[in-house]
């Protein structure tokens, strides 16, 4: 059952991620620095931002949906820039593993409020 305990860890474990990742989104090749990196990092804003908005929310659900669908869109594009050889295997596991266990959290909170409703 999630509390606020578990609220408050995915959103700082996606603050984490967002914290290591821009460093690393910075040394992307300048033409992909502005479309692939911006949009990872725009994403991960994009997902903090809703999750600080279900924390503060009654109905969460809609909202845990779209974080979910954002968090499946950010494995796609974090695979894209590991292919592209823009980050390496070593911080690819690393990322994936991370949204992973944001990813996990969000489930598990989307499967409680779900049962409430």
């Amino acid at each position: 059952m999630p509390n606020k305990i578990q609220e408050v860890s995915a959103l700082t474990r996606t603050y984490d991620l967002l914290l290591w990742i821009i460093p690393v989104l910075e040394k992307f090749p300048k033409s992909q620095r502005f479309l692939l990196g911006d949009r990872i990092e725009n994403l991960l804003l994009e997902i903090m931002e809703l999750i600080i908005q279900a924390v503060y929310s009654k109905n969460k659900t809609l909202l845990l949906i779209d974080i979910n669908l954002k968090i499946e869109i950010l494995r796609y594009l974090i695979r894209l820039a590991k292919d592209l050889r823009h980050i390496s295997i070593k911080r690819y596991q690393f990322i994936s593993k991370s949204i992973n266990e944001i990813g996990a959290e969000i489930g598990g909170w989307l499967k409680y409020s779900r049962s409430r409703s």
